[in-house]
């Protein structure tokens, strides 16, 4: 039970997934602080487009 609170906690004080996996691809692929911001709002729509417009040297 306790471990269930703490999960919960945890998820509600802290950024989501998408939020964090696309900050950082964000970053990698534009050295942008600004961008990464939008990014990191726009969450899972831009890992989609990262993902689909990906070039051959990211991996």
């Amino acid at each position: 039970m306790i471990l269930a609170e703490m999960s919960r906690t945890a998820a509600q004080s802290g950024i989501g997934l998408g939020s964090a996996v696309a900050v950082v691809l964000s970053w990698h692929r534009n050295r942008s602080i600004l961008l990464m911001v939008l990014h990191g709002i726009l969450s899972w729509l831009y890992v989609i487009y990262f993902a689909l417009t990906r070039k051959p040297d990211e991996t």
